[in-house]
């Protein structure tokens, strides 16, 4: 069962973000609310050193910190921040640098992306459709979730979870 929970919380917590971006432009708080619930129940219940779970808080803090800088100047939003610092504490020091310069790649390819569709004129028949609004409008910001969650998905394989669980299924 704990191997399903690794499995599944954080991949499908990182897709709903990117989903929640992409059609209401936000990342509830919840999101990263259970990100790092489940980063405190399921560090403990794989039996994480305490050594790595400070490091990870660490990196957390740093990565929160530098964000806020970052919302300060209207660079990203504040969801993205939190989001990036949850994903940091299960990433740990190994993979979250690596994570974002993908998330960066994809975010800026998106970003570049949106900037083309928003210089067309959008089809009479998506006028109606909110959330394509939403993102043609050249006065809103872009969606960031929608690179940082599958850039984590992308990483996760990687990490220490995964080789917990397939340690377990090995064994």
């Amino acid at each position: 069962m704990l191997e399903i929970i690794i499995l599944l919380l954080f991949p499908l917590a990182m897709f709903y973000a990117a989903a929640s971006d992409l059609f209401s432009m936000t990342i509830s708080n919840k999101v990263s609310i259970i990100l790092v619930a489940g980063f405190v129940i399921l560090s403990w219940a794989i039996g994480m050193d305490w050594a790595t779970i400070a490091w990870n808080w660490g990196l957390a803090a740093i990565v929160l910190t530098i964000g806020i800088g970052f919302f300060a100047v209207n660079l990203v939003g504040g969801g993205d921040v939190k989001l990036a610092a949850a994903t940091s504490l299960w990433l740990g020091w190994e993979h979250t640098l690596p994570y974002l310069i993908m998330a960066s790649f994809m975010g800026g390819v998106l970003t570049l992306m949106i900037i083309i569709a928003r210089a067309w004129s959008l089809p009479v028949a998506l006028h109606n459709v909110e959330w394509i609004n939403r993102l043609h409008n050249k006065e809103k910001d872009v969606p960031y979730g929608i690179a940082l969650g599958p850039a984590a998905v992308l990483i996760y394989p990687d990490t220490p979870w995964m080789q917990y669980v397939f340690n377990s299924i090995t064994h």
